[in-house]
């Protein structure tokens, strides 16, 4: 659900009855409601009856909102195609492609859009265009920095916005207990209302998940049995927000969503509930009932994201409030014998787009995240330095401290090392805590170059992912001579793999750097297969028992490769197709085969775990004979087992 959202929206609804001649009503509605899963799942099943533009344009927009990128390209690839699709839709496409890093063809639809507005500002689209431009420089050149995805501490839910305390990590989740998920699963992702049943106080209707609340962790011999409630008493049921503490640990300050004292009524509507400042103070052990900041003003705004500076007189934090300069702004206050001034806003960093989760060094510096800036998309983390009249200049943090999706809770300790907050692709679930530490010292240089696997010639504009065993993937991009480079350390597991648009992806074996030698290079080529749709690709030692259609343990070797083939490349559809000699009755070989195509494409689909929509299986008998060897023909039996084959072909990719 990242962060808490600054208008919290809380969904109301009534249960339904569906039926297959309102799917596409029924679809609509599950949209209206924020219920985006609910909806695709809807808008595809309508799309396969009927395919439409209207129909497209949802489906991409549910799987944007869901933040499944992957999807959603693929679909806004189709929607910009369709007749009468609008220049907006290519304007998305581009944000789309590059929450999936491909820049490059992000920039092609931004022109695209560009020159089909009328009204467009050709500075909008040179902005646009070296953001792009921005991020390809930053995946070049990595920061040296050591990203680690905190496991012990994620959920498959939503965790962010880690801070120390004592020798613990607080941090804000919406976690799930195991006897709670399969209740919830039944009501996601819905705040339901029978007749005059209140508000449901365990499901939080945007996600389906849990309400957020703290959580705290040692941050020493840390593991997930460890993690536990931070306990004090809210006096809320929903959302509690992300902690920040005085330097003495006696303060709390934290963001709270509560009910409006007057219930809506309308139970076909979404009311929306702003949210609260918020401060606690521990009083012989015990944290004091949670007192609101002066300038909540939640009938009217929100207030949230506070940083508390350590001695507890300076409070910043994020508004939406009137006379702002864009979407959410960072302001800050300062008390005086117990009274806080007047909000100050933050000229010289707020955007006119959306500023996040401040957060003050020791050096007076900050950083935030922002959407309204040169990024990589979503949310990036930036640092603003600490003049005398206030901060100064911006600076992007760079690549793999930004992703192409949101970045934001960055929190530093000593210069050195500390908390960041993603939804990056690799996590653990939605939102995902990770830790940071820079000057690591370099150890070996990892280089290789991209080829064609079939030309042999350097492919330029490949994504290049290195993922640690215990790390967070980074990805390179090569450039025209289709070389890259890491710096790996030492005794450390990796894994690569090279993706480019048109091709299937390599993904090489697991390696380790135990045993390398002193100032050693390694090198690790990549060869990635050109798709040609429709082309026949044959799946070897693929064998039936006679007259059987059942998977042999000798056939599950060759379709696990198949199964990982379609998991290094989620977008291609494949069709499988089996075929037999020319022996036995034609219309009993038609039959065989077919069985046999089909036993394939479900051992796929059960063992795989791949969507049966990327999959078609077709039985062509002997219709399709690679040799002279037809009815009646006398051939060897070599000759007769060249027929007998199960080939794959890219169908879409």
């Amino acid at each position: 659900m990242k962060k808490i959202l600054f208008s919290i929206s809380i969904v109301l609804a009534v249960a339904y009855t569906a039926s297959a001649q309102y799917v596409h009503k029924l679809a609509d509605e599950q949209y209206a409601l924020y219920n985006y899963s609910k909806a695709a799942e809807l808008y595809l099943q309508a799309y396969k009856k009927k395919p439409a533009l209207y129909t497209a344009e949802r489906l991409a927009n549910s799987y944007r909102m869901m933040r499944d990128y992957k999807e959603a390209e693929k679909w806004y690839a189709t929607v910009v195609t369709l007749e009468n699709s609008k220049p907006q839709n290519m304007f998305t496409y581009a944000e789309v492609l590059k929450n999936n890093l491909k820049y490059n063809e992000a920039k092609e639809q931004y022109t695209k859009y560009y020159t089909l507005t009328p009204n467009a500002d050709l500075k909008q689209l040179n902005y646009w265009v070296s953001s792009c431009d921005s991020a390809i420089k930053w995946m070049k050149k990595p920061v040296d920095v050591d990203i680690r995805n905190l496991t012990t501490l994620n959920s498959q839910e939503s965790d962010w916005g880690a801070v120390k305390y004592n020798s613990n990590i607080v941090f804000t989740s919406d976690r799930t207990e195991k006897k709670d998920q399969a209740e919830l699963r039944k009501k996601r992702p819905l705040i339901w209302f029978d007749s005059n049943v209140s508000l449901d106080k365990n499901v939080y209707g945007w996600t389906g998940n849990k309400y957020l609340n703290l959580y705290e962790q040692p941050a020493a011999n840390a593991s997930t049995d460890a993690v536990k409630p931070f306990t004090f008493i809210a006096g809320t049921d929903y959302h509690i927000g992300a902690a920040s503490y005085t330097a003495d640990g006696n303060e709390m300050y934290f963001t709270l969503t509560r009910l409006p004292k007057e219930k809506v009524k309308d139970t076909a509507k979404i009311a929306t509930i702003n949210l609260g400042v918020y401060s606690s103070k521990l009083v012989n052990g015990k944290w004091s009932k949670p007192e609101p900041f002066t300038y909540n003003k939640e009938e009217e705004y929100s207030v949230g994201d506070p940083f508390i500076m350590p001695d507890g007189r300076t409070l910043y934090f994020v508004s939406n409030m009137p006379g702002g300069v864009g979407g959410t702004d960072i302001y800050y206050c300062t008390k005086d014998a117990g009274v806080w001034s007047q909000p100050i806003n933050v000229k010289s960093i707020n955007t006119t787009a959306n500023e996040r989760t401040p957060f003050i060094d020791v050096q007076g510096n900050m950083y935030f995240s922002t959407d309204g800036d040169k990024g990589m998309g979503g949310l990036d983390i930036f640092k603003a330095i600490h003049t005398a009249s206030g901060f100064g200049s911006k600076l992007n943090l760079g690549y793999p401290v930004n992703s192409a999706q949101d970045d934001f809770a960055y929190v530093i300790y000593d210069n050195a090392s500390g908390y960041l907050s993603s939804n990056r692709t690799g996590g653990v679930g939605s939102d995902d805590v990770y830790s940071f530490a820079y000057n690591i010292p370099v150890a070996y240089r990892l280089e290789g170059v991209a080829y064609d696997k079939n030309t042999r010639r350097p492919l330029a504009d490949t994504y290049i992912t290195l993922t640690p065993a215990k790390g967070s993937p980074i990805k390179v991009r090569t450039g025209s001579n289709g070389a890259y480079a890491f710096t790996v350390y030492a005794n450390a597991g990796y894994q690569l793999k090279g993706e480019k648009n048109g091709y299937l992806t390599d993904s090489q074996k697991p390696f380790s750097t135990a045993g390398i030698g002193p100032n050693e290079v390694l090198k690790r080529n990549l060869y990635l297969d050109k798709i040609e749709l429709q082309k026949p690709i044959r799946l070897e030692n693929i064998y039936y028992d006679l007259d059987k259609w059942d998977i042999r343990p000798d056939a599950e070797v060759e379709l696990n490769k198949l199964i990982k083939i379609m998991k290094d490349n989620p977008t291609i559809v494949i069709q499988l197709s089996s075929h037999t000699d020319s022996r036995a009755d034609d219309d009993y070989n038609m039959n065989l085969s077919r069985k046999r195509a089909n036993a394939a494409v479900e051992y796929i689909i059960t063992v795989g775990d791949i969507d049966e929509d990327r999959l078609i299986a077709r039985g062509y008998g002997e219709t399709r004979l690679l040799n002279k060897c037809s009815n009646g023909v006398k051939c060897s039996e070599a000759e007769h087992q060249l027929n007998r084959r199960t080939e794959f072909a890219i169908l879409k990719f």
